[in-house]
Protein backbone atom coordinates (compact mmCIF):
# COMPACT_ATOMS: atom_id res chain seq x y z
CA UNK A 1 0.00 0.00 0.00
CA UNK A 2 2.70 2.30 1.02
CA UNK A 3 4.54 1.85 -2.29
CA UNK A 4 1.01 2.25 -4.40
CA UNK A 5 0.89 6.05 -2.60
CA UNK A 6 4.62 6.78 -3.22
CA UNK A 7 4.20 5.84 -6.52
CA UNK A 8 1.12 7.97 -6.96
CA UNK A 9 2.87 10.50 -5.59
CA UNK A 10 5.57 10.64 -7.33
CA UNK A 11 3.37 10.49 -10.99
CA UNK A 12 1.43 13.75 -8.99
CA UNK A 13 4.25 15.36 -8.48
CA UNK A 14 6.00 14.47 -11.74
CA UNK A 15 2.88 16.00 -14.05
CA UNK A 16 3.05 19.45 -11.38
CA UNK A 17 6.82 19.69 -12.59
CA UNK A 18 6.04 19.32 -16.33
CA UNK A 19 3.14 21.92 -15.85
CA UNK A 20 5.17 23.87 -13.95
CA UNK A 21 7.79 23.85 -16.46
CA UNK A 22 5.44 24.61 -19.53
CA UNK A 23 6.11 21.31 -21.13
CA UNK A 24 3.28 19.26 -23.09
CA UNK A 25 1.70 16.78 -21.00
CA UNK A 26 1.64 13.06 -21.77
CA UNK A 27 -1.66 12.15 -23.86
CA UNK A 28 -3.97 10.39 -21.72
CA UNK A 29 -3.63 6.60 -22.60
CA UNK A 30 -6.27 5.23 -25.30
CA UNK A 31 -10.15 4.02 -23.96
CA UNK A 32 -9.32 1.08 -26.69
CA UNK A 33 -7.97 -3.05 -25.07
CA UNK A 34 -5.18 -2.70 -27.13
CA UNK A 35 -2.46 -3.30 -24.81
CA UNK A 36 0.35 -0.92 -26.47
CA UNK A 37 -2.63 1.68 -26.56
CA UNK A 38 -2.72 1.61 -22.47
CA UNK A 39 1.11 1.52 -21.19
CA UNK A 40 2.90 4.41 -20.68
CA UNK A 41 6.17 5.17 -19.46
CA UNK A 42 6.55 5.80 -16.04
CA UNK A 43 7.91 9.66 -15.15
CA UNK A 44 10.49 9.79 -13.78
CA UNK A 45 11.17 12.59 -11.19
CA UNK A 46 14.86 13.29 -9.41
CA UNK A 47 15.08 12.73 -5.87
CA UNK A 48 15.22 15.74 -4.05
CA UNK A 49 18.76 16.74 -3.09
CA UNK A 50 20.19 15.55 0.17
CA UNK A 51 20.04 18.48 2.86
CA UNK A 52 23.76 18.61 4.59
CA UNK A 53 23.95 19.68 7.74
CA UNK A 54 26.61 22.87 8.34
CA UNK A 55 30.55 21.21 8.98
CA UNK A 56 31.13 21.77 12.53
CA UNK A 57 33.26 24.36 13.38
CA UNK A 58 32.67 24.86 16.88
CA UNK A 59 34.33 22.05 18.74
CA UNK A 60 34.22 22.06 22.81
CA UNK A 61 37.10 20.40 24.70
CA UNK A 62 33.97 19.09 27.01
CA UNK A 63 30.54 19.51 26.54
CA UNK A 64 29.33 19.42 30.69
CA UNK A 65 31.77 19.47 33.60
CA UNK A 66 30.69 17.51 36.97
CA UNK A 67 31.83 19.68 39.98
CA UNK A 68 31.92 16.41 42.39
CA UNK A 69 30.94 17.48 45.87
CA UNK A 70 30.52 20.85 46.96
CA UNK A 71 30.47 23.32 50.13
CA UNK A 72 26.90 25.48 50.08
CA UNK A 73 27.70 28.99 50.26
CA UNK A 74 30.33 29.92 47.87
CA UNK A 75 29.61 30.01 43.81
CA UNK A 76 31.36 27.43 41.87
CA UNK A 77 32.93 28.09 38.44
CA UNK A 78 33.47 26.02 35.66
CA UNK A 79 35.61 27.42 32.17
CA UNK A 80 34.53 25.80 29.01
CA UNK A 81 36.73 26.26 26.14
CA UNK A 82 36.69 25.68 22.57
CA UNK A 83 37.95 26.22 19.45
CA UNK A 84 36.99 27.49 15.81
CA UNK A 85 37.43 24.49 13.51
CA UNK A 86 35.92 25.91 10.76
CA UNK A 87 37.04 28.25 7.79
CA UNK A 88 34.83 31.44 8.71
CA UNK A 89 35.05 33.52 12.35
CA UNK A 90 32.28 32.62 14.64
CA UNK A 91 30.75 35.00 16.91
CA UNK A 92 28.61 34.19 20.37
CA UNK A 93 25.84 35.74 20.23
CA UNK A 94 24.71 35.07 23.42
CA UNK A 95 24.24 32.06 26.26
CA UNK A 96 21.41 31.09 28.37
CA UNK A 97 21.77 29.52 31.73
CA UNK A 98 18.69 26.80 32.65
CA UNK A 99 17.68 28.68 35.36
CA UNK A 100 18.40 32.18 37.61
CA UNK A 101 20.94 30.19 39.90
CA UNK A 102 23.69 29.86 36.90
CA UNK A 103 25.48 32.80 35.68
CA UNK A 104 26.88 32.40 32.19
CA UNK A 105 30.13 34.58 31.04
CA UNK A 106 31.13 33.90 27.22
CA UNK A 107 33.98 35.65 24.40
CA UNK A 108 32.04 38.87 23.21
CA UNK A 109 34.77 39.35 20.18
CA UNK A 110 34.38 36.93 16.91
CA UNK A 111 37.12 33.50 17.55
CA UNK A 112 39.16 33.42 13.91
CA UNK A 113 39.28 30.23 12.74
CA UNK A 114 42.05 28.10 14.45
CA UNK A 115 41.80 30.41 17.58
CA UNK A 116 39.73 29.32 20.74
CA UNK A 117 37.23 31.10 23.26
CA UNK A 118 35.61 30.59 26.42
CA UNK A 119 32.35 30.23 28.16
CA UNK A 120 32.14 30.29 31.67
CA UNK A 121 29.50 29.04 34.31
CA UNK A 122 29.24 30.10 37.38
CA UNK A 123 27.10 28.12 39.69
CA UNK A 124 25.33 29.66 43.14
CA UNK A 125 25.29 26.76 45.65
CA UNK A 126 24.16 29.21 48.34
CA UNK A 127 20.62 27.79 49.72
CA UNK A 128 20.84 24.92 47.05
CA UNK A 129 21.89 22.01 48.94
CA UNK A 130 21.58 18.40 47.07
CA UNK A 131 22.09 17.57 43.41
CA UNK A 132 21.93 19.51 40.64
CA UNK A 133 22.35 19.73 36.78
CA UNK A 134 22.32 22.89 35.16
CA UNK A 135 22.15 23.48 31.04
CA UNK A 136 23.80 26.83 28.99
CA UNK A 137 22.94 26.91 25.79
CA UNK A 138 25.53 28.91 23.10
CA UNK A 139 23.59 30.78 20.64
CA UNK A 140 25.95 31.77 17.83
CA UNK A 141 26.63 32.43 14.22
CA UNK A 142 29.66 31.25 11.53
CA UNK A 143 30.36 33.77 9.51
CA UNK A 144 28.29 36.03 7.39
CA UNK A 145 25.38 32.95 7.74
CA UNK A 146 22.62 34.51 9.77
CA UNK A 147 21.15 31.78 10.97
CA UNK A 148 21.74 31.22 14.19
CA UNK A 149 23.26 27.99 15.81
CA UNK A 150 23.41 26.22 19.32
CA UNK A 151 25.28 24.06 21.64
CA UNK A 152 24.31 22.96 24.79
CA UNK A 153 27.01 22.34 27.44
CA UNK A 154 26.07 20.88 31.19
CA UNK A 155 27.43 21.35 34.52
CA UNK A 156 26.39 18.88 37.89
CA UNK A 157 27.60 18.12 40.63
CA UNK A 158 26.12 18.06 44.88
CA UNK A 159 26.02 20.62 46.69
CA UNK A 160 26.49 19.51 50.73
CA UNK A 161 24.28 21.38 53.18
CA UNK A 162 26.30 24.11 54.81
CA UNK A 163 26.18 23.22 59.21
CA UNK A 164 23.60 25.38 60.97
CA UNK A 165 26.09 26.54 63.35
CA UNK A 166 28.11 28.32 60.27
CA UNK A 167 24.50 30.45 59.44
CA UNK A 168 24.92 33.81 61.79
CA UNK A 169 21.94 34.34 64.45
CA UNK A 170 19.06 36.29 63.47
CA UNK A 171 19.45 38.49 66.62
CA UNK A 172 16.93 41.12 64.79
CA UNK A 173 13.87 39.52 66.49
CA UNK A 174 15.00 39.52 69.98
CA UNK A 175 13.67 41.16 72.62
CA UNK A 176 15.13 44.35 74.30
CA UNK A 177 15.07 43.41 78.32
Amino acid sequence: MKQILLSLSMVLLSAGALMAQGKKQMKPASVHNHPAATTAAPATVAAPAAIQPPAESIMFAEPGYNFGSLSEGPSAEHEFSFKNTGKEPIVVQRVQASCGCTTPSYTKEPVAPGQTGTIKAAYNTSGRPGAFTKTLTVFYNVGSNTNTLTKTLTISGTVDKAPASSVPENTSMMKLN
